[in-house]
């Protein structure tokens, strides 16, 4: 049976038509590049090339056969530029959570313009996800890759999984606009011990449910939680109609809601995290490829 070389081989004898310009081409002598044109025509049973002292013609057989070596020769290179872009990490799919306050802070897209740059021949699949149920996704091997805002509450998830810090936000009191404190320039948790607070669900959003009490705490109070929402954003709605204050990252400044003002927080532990999470010894190529143009992209934020 023939193989690869051989139809190399052939196409340049066929496109030069002539076995010592094929030679030259192909940087081998003339004698062996004749001996494998006509092995292969023996394995063939037909005879591709009318050879004479003068010149070198395709036969009938030879022509056919030379569009189809030419396709085969075309799908073995195509092949195996994809099998190295796929071990380069430059193809293939990557699955990817975010939660929502993650999509206003510019990491993510950030990094996800800087990766299509990189390797835009990979497929990523964005989906929204709270903090708690990336953990659990990736190591059900539902996601591959995640940015969170808090660390795996159990030993057993930060084990296998790792995180790489990419911010620690600063937190801000979102306040209605018409709140005798909405105009300062910064507040203490102490501060607004007797407001009411809107906040999410502790099983939805637990990481800025729990900074919001551990502050309060460290202030030596409790807070006073009178309504929640669902989604970090319709937190605002509750405070643009005067129903509380709400805790939220500082990117959240870039919703500009009437009736809501932002206020940075000055009490020592006011942040919260951001890190990208994925698996202790994920072998993807595409996986290693994401996180190392994070890494890139992510310059100017805290370590």
């Amino acid at each position: 049976m023939f193989d690869f070389r051989q139809l190399r081989y052939f196409v340049a004898v066929a496109e030069e038509l002539s076995f010592t310009r094929a030679a030259i081409r192909l940087h081998i002598s003339q004698p062996p590049l004749s001996q494998q044109i006509q092995a292969l025509e023996r394995d063939l049973g037909v005879s591709l090339l009318e050879r004479s002292k003068r010149r070198v013609a395709l036969t009938e057989p030879g022509r056919v056969f030379l569009e189809q070596a030419r396709q085969v020769l075309a799908q073995a290179e195509l092949a195996r530029s994809r099998a190295t872009a796929a071990a380069a990490g430059h193809s293939g799919q990557l699955r990817l959570a975010y939660t929502l306050s993650v999509s206003f802070h510019p990491a993510l897209p950030r990094a996800l313009l800087r990766h299509r740059q990189v390797a835009p021949e990979v497929n990523i699949q964005l989906c929204e996800m709270y903090t708690e149920p990336q953990f659990a996704a990736l190591l059900a091997n539902e996601i591959d890759v995640g940015f969170v805002r808090d660390q795996p509450s159990h030993i057993q998830a930060a084990r296998q999984l790792q995180l790489r810090v990419l911010d620690r936000e600063p937190l801000l009191l979102a306040l209605p606009s018409s709140h005798p404190l909405a105009a300062r320039g910064e507040l203490r948790m102490g501060e607004v011990a007797d407001e009411a607070f809107v906040t999410q669900p502790r099983e939805l959003a637990a990481t800025l449910h729990d900074r919001l009490r551990t502050l309060a705490a460290e202030a030596g109070f409790q807070p006073r939680i009178v309504q929640q929402a669902q989604q970090i954003n319709g937190l605002l709605a509750l405070v643009a109609a005067g129903l509380g204050m709400a805790l939220v990252p500082a990117t959240m400044r870039a919703v500009r809601l009437a009736g809501v003002s932002y206020v940075p927080l000055a009490d020592h532990e006011a942040h919260l995290l951001l890190a990208v999470a994925s698996r202790v010894g994920d072998p993807s190529p595409v996986l290693a490829q994401f996180l190392a143009t994070v890494a890139e992209s992510a310059h100017g934020v805290d370590d």
